[in-house]
């Protein structure tokens, strides 16, 4: 029997393969517009009416830098609690409060001046330090709380300004068993706690930080067994 045959084929290896050409107007096009935008971003930076909004620039940088480096003490617990805090007696709780206006606190285009200690017994305000034999100064950012505690062998006298505070202390004579009150953003408070009375102040303002001054009848030792810590669990 014959063999069929077979038709082979062969393939040419001079075929010519035909490549589509890469286009690099897209690119082109890109930097023109990247060359055409800087270059207007340089005329306008030399106009006159660049510097606001450099400025405007400058300072929303820096309030984003600051909010960082910043951030807020507050938690959701404590947020709670300072919407339901209510400003009680003064008199409860020791304070004596003044606006920046007032004829009792010395004052010029500097601002104002006080002696905490002459203005607590001014006042009439007992139980606070009658010599500061130690002083510290501090600020509480927003949401941030200090003190909360009792010191067994000192009275202290304290002055409080710049933001929305809480000041706390405690009295026996008060259904609470403390006393509380707010002090506003505009106002300079003067609060003492004799010894054995727990005290706190809370920056309840959203933005302000507080600063406030403690002057001690004696010098505390914080390690020692003379000062009671974390009194209330509320705050």
């Amino acid at each position: 029997m014959a063999n069929p045959r077979r038709t082979t084929f062969s393939s040419s290896g001079n075929q010519n393969h035909h490549q589509l050409p890469i286009s690099t107007a897209p690119f082109q096009n890109q930097g023109t517009q990247i060359s055409s935008l800087m270059n207007s971003l340089k005329s306008f930076l030399k106009k006159p009416h660049a510097f606001p909004f450099l400025l405007s620039l400058f300072l929303f940088l820096t309030w984003v830098s600051l909010r960082f480096q910043h951030p807020s003490t507050s938690n959701p617990q404590r947020e709670e609690w300072h919407a339901k805090v209510q400003s009680g007696s003064d008199q409860n709780a020791n304070l004596v409060r003044f606006s920046a206006s007032s004829s009792s606190i010395a004052k010029d285009k500097r601002g104002w001046l006080i002696n905490p200690i002459s203005l607590a017994l001014d006042s009439a305000i007992s139980g606070g330090a009658a010599v500061c034999a130690s002083v510290h100064l501090g600020e509480i950012r927003s949401g941030g709380l200090r003190g909360n505690h009792r010191h067994h062998t000192c009275n202290e006298t304290f002055v409080i300004w710049g933001a929305k505070t809480v000041f706390r202390v405690e009295n026996d004579a008060v259904k609470e068993g403390y006393a509380e009150v707010i002090i506003g953003a505009d106002e300079v408070a003067v609060a003492v706690s004799p010894l054995g009375t727990a005290h706190a102040l809370v920056n309840v303002d959203p933005v302000r930080s507080t600063y406030f001054m403690g002057c001690q009848d004696s010098v505390i030792n914080y390690n020692g067994s003379t000062t009671d810590f974390s009194v209330w669990k509320d705050l």
